[in-house]
């Protein structure tokens, strides 16, 4: 009988398959068995969108696809009166009430052959750590995919903290639509998770949250659970267009082999994740505002993931937009309409900034590899994470509060802004501010730092 495997079960959305597929990988890095279970479609778009990884990383994890029922994939509606991703509650609602048989099953199978088994799943799979909780040789461990900030600033401690630093906590509950409220509450019920956990993982680092990680810690350790800080969970790419492309396994995007060309420091990189979708009117003036401030740029310009993005989405409402704009702006910027390679794109010398909805992971990676923010956020945590990346790690600008989500913000304000960051002394300012969490952050990923330690501990303990 073999020692300790992992099974990785992660929430099916973009943000939430890449940690926990970033985790897997680098647990598979480390000699351990790992299982990665997700619905068809998802394994095959975390496995499509991991960037950082070779395929032969990739052919260490074992891939398990689990059976759910049928769901509805309505396109994102761009118009909406929020900008929470409600088209994407059918198949939330779909995994969290059939994917419990499939992922008992594995979950028997797995614990069959093995003296233990590490269950990690997201917090927002409650049912996963009641399976693992059921298993005689199991463990689970939750994943906390947010800034830990976000769960400590609600506490007593926490908001005392808030307050002194001079922050406004924005809590999650107010960023995201009623419906997503009584099914978290009602069906995904995270609270279960972490009950039912050994402890908790979270993609964060002392560098950047270590304040609210002691608190956090300490509030775990009260409660007889253990608690490791392992972030950044993406591979850090310091520099990526060094990387052969016979080592990565895959071609390099045309994005890196335009970014090669460019000066240092120069580009600005705008994307808005994968959740979100900006009205028409916004994006035209967001075209105005790059052509004004006359900044090279790389723009990914897509709406946000159907629940299964693979079906077919007909021709793309940017086309005419598109042709005009890309006309006005050859060769100072490009524009991307598919999946962008965001970690190598942010690892890349010329790129100076980036203009980003705020979401965890495009805040954990810009920090890693020292990149500036200019804050645009949404909906949910990203509120908070701007809060954070503008007053807390002072590496950035707000863009646009997320009140104002129904307003359209004219070129000119954004282009002030733009230009602020990329040609201002106060922009300077912040762009070596950014250097130099990057630093810190790289640091504490690197052996003898506090995630690199937390790391080993964790595989101590589960193989313990």
């Amino acid at each position: 009988m073999e020692s300790v495997a992992v099974v990785a079960v992660p929430f099916p959305a973009q943000g939430h398959l890449n940690q926990l597929l970033h985790l897997s990988l680098q647990l598979a890095s480390r000699g351990l068995p790992v299982h990665y279970a997700a619905p068809a479609e998802h394994v095959r778009q975390a496995r499509a969108r991991v960037h950082g990884w070779g395929d032969g990383a990739l052919r260490r994890v074992v891939f398990h696809e689990l059976a759910i029922s049928g769901y509805a994939s309505p396109p994102p509606d761009p118009a909406a009166a929020s900008p929470f991703p409600s088209h994407l509650m059918p198949l939330w609602e779909s995994f969290t009430s059939t994917a419990a048989a499939p992922v008992a099953a594995l979950l028997r199978e797995v614990s069959s052959s093995h003296r233990r088994v590490v269950v990690l799943y997201d917090l927002l799979n409650g049912f996963v750590a009641e399976e693992a909780a059921r298993l005689p040789n199991g463990e689970g461990y939750g994943l906390h995919c947010t800034a830990v900030s976000s769960i400590v600033a609600r506490t007593e401690d926490g908001g005392e903290l808030v307050r002194e630093r001079g922050l406004v906590y924005l809590p999650i509950d107010t960023y995201v639509t009623k419906e997503f409220m009584e099914y978290v509450v009602g069906r995904a019920r995270p609270e279960r998770a972490i009950v039912s956990s050994a402890g908790l993982l979270a993609n964060t680092c002392r560098a950047l949250e270590g304040e609210f990680i002691d608190i956090f810690a300490k509030q775990m350790a009260a409660g007889g659970k253990k608690f490791f800080a392992i972030g950044p969970l993406n591979p850090l790419l310091i520099d990526a267009s060094s990387v052969p492309e016979e080592q990565s396994g895959k071609i390099r995007h045309e994005s890196l082999q335009w970014l090669d060309e460019q000066p240092p420091a120069s580009v600005l990189y705008m994307s808005f994740g994968s959740t979100s979708s900006l009205r028409g009117e916004q994006i035209v003036e967001l075209a105005a505002a790059l052509r004004g401030s006359n900044q090279r740029f790389i723009w990914v310009l897509r709406d946000a993931d159907r629940g299964n993005i693979f079906a077919d989405h007909g021709e793309s409402r940017h086309g005419k937009l598109l042709a005009e704009f890309t006309k006005e702006t050859n060769g100072r910027g490009l524009v991307i309409t598919g999946w962008a390679p965001q970690l190598e794109i942010l690892a890349h010398d010329a790129t100076a900034a980036f203009m980003s909805h705020c979401g965890w992971n495009s805040t954990m990676e810009s920090m890693s590899h020292g990149k500036p923010i200019l804050a645009w956020p949404m909906h949910s945590d990203q509120p908070w994470d701007a809060e954070l990346v503008c007053k807390y790690f002072k590496a950035g600008f707000l863009v646009r509060p997320c009140e104002k989500h129904a307003e359209v913000i004219p070129a000119a304000d954004i282009q002030q802004v733009i230009e602020r960051m990329m040609v201002s002394d106060e922009g300077r300012a912040v762009r070596q501010r950014a250097r130099e969490l990057g630093e810190a952050v790289r640091s504490s990923a690197a052996a003898g730092g506090s995630s690199h330690k937390d790391f080993d501990d964790f595989i101590a303990h589960v193989t313990r």
